[in-house]
């Protein structure tokens, strides 16, 4: 539709009338519209004139609206496709325009110039949004924003101003990047690289944003991205050695690993740099696998954890960037997850640079066929934050958009996106065929010269001696041969720095956990102090009481009791401690109540805060409903905070199932793979209280099959001083594995789940529980874990059967089989030996118990609890009582309610 469409003559005839009778009367944008113009004078008559001039005077700014809007459509960003030369929507004849009101001086807005001629405004937009950055940016609602973006765009048409000396410098970067993969190819024939052939262009680009954010005053730079092109990244951005990278490639056991190891092309690696010859900037590349964008949230997270380090201005010192593939980037979950933390207060970065490199096709799928939009980004416009699309054999036009959006993340803390479109020139792998599906494509790439030749030419043409790429390109290669045969110097990185205190290896060595009770009561009354003039929901404050109450009683002290005498414990001793899940601060039970809220005013109170002492700080967030991206960054914050306690709370145990490629790939195996210990907490609330298959299992069996090396620690405590003494172990043990804890539902408010003050006192973890009266009177031994106890505890209301004693297994892995062995040793005239679970025989800890417990006691145990079952848990609430009642009766060999 034209513009003479959408305004009505009429209505720009009556107001410029009013405008000539009292200017004072119409808004300022009228009066600036109307300003200046002598319509009087046409022999057409003046009222018609005054009109048709005026409405062209409009429909010039509307066309300066509409490029700065969707001129990104006439851009030209495909290596691989023919420019586009117009749309339909940036015709002039879409606004009452034509080619006679080309030199014709029209009034602007917010533009370069206060007056111009048509032709030079079209010149501008033109050359700002129609060559090889096209930019989306209108979409943001923020007006100051977009008008930052237009004055720093618009003046300088979207370009560099380049001397020579520096375009020496991006040739040398592409030629670096090239003549690797070059050299790759040649010497390790038919390896896989993931060869960033086709998208050399990333390396300059990597290379400004590393000087670029160094004049910035950027201290840490975090950096996540998948395989293709990371050793390119590592060789000549991060400067890993050469010699390394090669051993690699050789399988030189001389490279050197920890663990199992991992392929080359997914190792993380870190160095400090001093681009500006100045401050020293870190660089850090996470480890990633294969699933391509889980590294998303985990270097948001490892990024927040050095910012928090840093304080007040921790945002502006480090930055984090992310390098997504185009495909992954529209098709991947966790990306919109990820980006949905970025202006959150428990998880923002203050924006975070993303790198689109779009190949234009996945592995063999092309984009009709992986995403229903028109951009792999537009997924990123939920942000409300800048998009520039790039040619990918234009890296002036890269490194202009890149220190264009350090510059706006540095100013607005919020995220930017930068596509740089280019192609891959062999297949998925290189010894992938890529003609076999899509041949016309591969056509085109394979009579197109390299980026670094195209570039070359160009600045040849424009005065560079010929002799002097010639030298570039001779120098490259000696350093390339040069490493060939060196040998790989060593690369120990995993406990350096803040580390470098945490033992590498698993040690079962005891920890003092205990606190004196003086100190305990004081903890207590801090704990539960409420602020004068706070006025709480009644409610709460009656709890807070309660809790306190329990504390000087020592007796009777319930669960939320014990999990924050254990918070405020490690908090007064100067150890942070951060807590995020969904619903974390009052728990997802009501049982928390950690940040109190005033009932008149809703003003936030944390009184744990107040306990910090050295530095320490409680830090507790409600996260988004999400699992994989929270608790990605909550790994990523623990592999950056050694000496705090992280925590990460599901709302249901089952809701881990969410975030599994998290806990496969990075907790479970990281240490192995890439010699990178954590101490993260998951809390993981488990138990069958009859409420269906979802949220009754935290499916134990899953973890526990995990397993090895002593890669984890797997506990199902059973007490309020249990559970406090395992939180202070796991920050006061020497060594860092993650913990996964199965946390209760119904026991958090169960009469007999309570400890008394003693038990915080005294002693430490105990990873096997006893429950028996003299040992040579028991004739049946049952082993347990978590909740059933108290199921079995309560069918005999009361009763003494001092022929049955009762085990629990605390901690489930690492099995501690001496303690076990131990503890079994009193009961020799047993012999009735059973293993009872919730769980069906497929799930909970039985698969992974029985031929351990079978190897101590010398026989394979009775297993008491559900049959085998595809889902977790029954649906109806009657069906769960039978089967829970049946079963406890037949562990304890009597009826449920019947005294021996």
């Amino acid at each position: 539709m034209s513009f003479e469409h959408n305004i009505s003559p009429e209505f720009l005839e009556a107001q410029y009338q009013l405008w000539k009778k009292d200017p004072g009367s119409l808004p300022f944008e009228w009066q600036l519209f109307f300003r200046g113009f002598d319509l009087g004078q046409s022999p057409a008559g003046p009222e018609r004139v005054d009109a048709a001039l005026a409405h062209k005077q409009s429909a010039v700014q509307s066309l300066i609206y509409r490029y700065r809007d969707i001129g990104h459509l006439l851009a030209c960003t495909d290596p691989l496709s023919p420019c586009p030369i117009s749309h339909p929507l940036l015709d002039l004849s879409a606004f009452g325009l034509g080619e006679e009101d080309l030199d014709r001086t029209f009034h602007t807005r917010r533009f370069l110039k206060k007056s111009a001629t048509l032709r030079e405004i079209l010149d501008t937009l033109q050359q700002t949004y129609c060559r090889s950055i096209g930019v989306e940016f209108m979409h943001i609602q923020e007006p100051g924003e977009r008008q930052w973006l237009i004055d720093r765009m618009e003046p300088v048409r979207n370009r560099l101003s380049l001397d020579l000396g520096q375009r020496r410098e991006i040739l040398r970067k592409l030629m670096e990047a090239a003549l690797f993969e070059q050299f790759l190819h040649r010497k390790f024939l038919g390896q896989k690289r993931f060869s960033l052939e086709g998208g050399e262009t990333l390396i300059p680009l990597l290379d400004a944003v590393v000087r670029k954010a160094n004049r910035l005053e950027v201290r840490d730079l975090v950096l996540g991205m998948a395989h293709r092109g990371r050793i390119n990244v590592l060789a000549n951005i991060f400067r890993k050695p050469l010699e390394n990278i090669f051993a690699e490639f050789a399988d030189n056991l001389e490279a050197g690993f920890v663990g199992e190891g991992d392929v080359k092309y997914h190792k993380g690696f870190s160095t400090d740099e001093t681009p500006l010859g100045e401050h020293p900037l870190h660089l850090t590349l996470a480890s990633n696998p294969s699933h391509l964008e889980a590294v998303d949230p985990v270097v948001e997270g490892k990024s927040r954890a050095r910012q928090d380090y840093y304080g007040r201005d921790g945002e502006r010192r480090v930055l984090p960037v992310l390098i997504h593939g185009d495909a992954a980037f529209a098709g991947q979950g966790v990306v919109p997850e990820t980006l949905n933390l970025s202006q959150l207060e428990g998880y923002r970065t203050g924006g975070t640079l993303h790198i689109v490199l779009n190949n234009q096709i996945g592995f063999t799928t092309t984009p009709e066929d992986a995403r229903s939009t028109r951009y792999a980004t537009d997924v990123a416009k939920m942000l409300m934050v800048p998009i520039f699309h790039v040619h990918g054999e234009d890296p002036e036009a890269a490194l202009f958009a890149a220190e264009l959006a350090l510059d706006y993340r540095q100013s607005f803390a919020r995220d930017v996106v930068l596509e740089v479109i280019c192609y891959r020139r062999h297949g998925h792998n290189e010894g992938d065929e890529p003609y076999f599906t899509q041949p016309l494509m591969y056509e085109r790439i394979r009579s197109r010269p390299t980026v670094h030749e195209v570039y070359a030419q160009r600045l040849v043409e424009e005065g560079l001696e010929e002799k002097v790429v010639e030298e570039m390109a001779s120098q490259i290669d000696a350093a390339l041969e040069g490493a060939l045969g060196k040998k790989p110097r060593s690369l120990d990185r995993g406990h350096r720095g803040k580390w470098s205190d945490i033992r590498r290896d698993w040690s079962g060595e005891p920890v003092e956990t205990a606190l004196p009770r003086k100190k305990l009561l004081a903890l207590g009354e801090r704990m539960t102090a409420i602020p004068e003039g706070f006025a709480p929901n009644p409610k709460v404050e009656k709890l807070l009481r309660r809790r306190l109450d329990t504390l000087r009683k020592e007796k009777g002290i319930d669960w939320a009791t014990g999990e924050s005498l254990a918070f405020a414990s490690l908090l007064s001793e100067g150890t942070s401690v951060r807590l995020s899940g969904q619903d974390s601060r009052r728990g997802t039970f009501s049982q928390r109540h950690s940040t109190l809220y005033d009932a008149e005013t809703e003003k936030a109170c944390v009184p744990l805060a107040a306990v910090a002492e050295g530095g320490a700080a409680f830090r507790v967030f409600d996260s988004m409903l999400s699992e994989a991206a929270v608790l990605g960054f909550e790994y990523g914050y623990s592999l950056e905070s050694p000496h705090d306690l992280v925590i990460w709370e599901a709302q249901f145990g089952d809701f881990a199932n969410g975030a599994q490629v998290i806990i496969d790939q990075f907790i479970v195996s990281g240490i192995s793979k890439w010699d990178r210990s954590n101490g993260l907490v998951l809390f993981l609330p488990h138990g069958y209280e009859g409420q269906g298959a979802e949220h009754s299992s935290a499916r134990i069996e899953r973890f526990l099959q995990a397993c090895a090396g002593h890669n984890l620690q797997v506990a199902y405590p059973s007490t309020p001083a249990q559970l406090f003494h395992l939180l202070r172990r796991q920050v006061r043990q020497s060594f860092r594995r993650p913990l996964v804890v199965f946390t209760p539902k119904s026991l958090l408010r169960h009469p007999g789940c309570v400890s008394e003050l003693k038990d915080f006192s005294s002693g430490g973890f105990r990873e096997v529980l006893v429950t028996a009266g003299p040992p040579e009177k028991v004739k049946t031994l049952l082993l347990c874990s978590g909740k059933i106890y108290y199921d079995l505890i309560g069918a005999l209301d009361g009763g003494d059967r001092e022929d049955l004693a009762i085990l629990r297994l605390e901690q489930l892995y690492p099995l501690r089989t001496d303690l076990l062995a131990e503890s079994l040793s009193p009961f020799t005239g047993a012999r009735r030996f059973c293993w009872v679970q919730e769980e069906p025989s497929n799930m909970g800890a039985w698969s992974f118990l029985r031929p351990r417990l079978a190897e101590i006691l010398g026989a394979e145990p009775e297993y008491v609890g559900r049959e085998e079952a595809a889902a977790p848990a029954v649906g109806s609430h009657r069906l769960h009582k039978e089967v829970q009642d049946s079963l406890v009766e037949k562990a304890l060999g009597a009826s449920p309610k019947s005294k021996p």
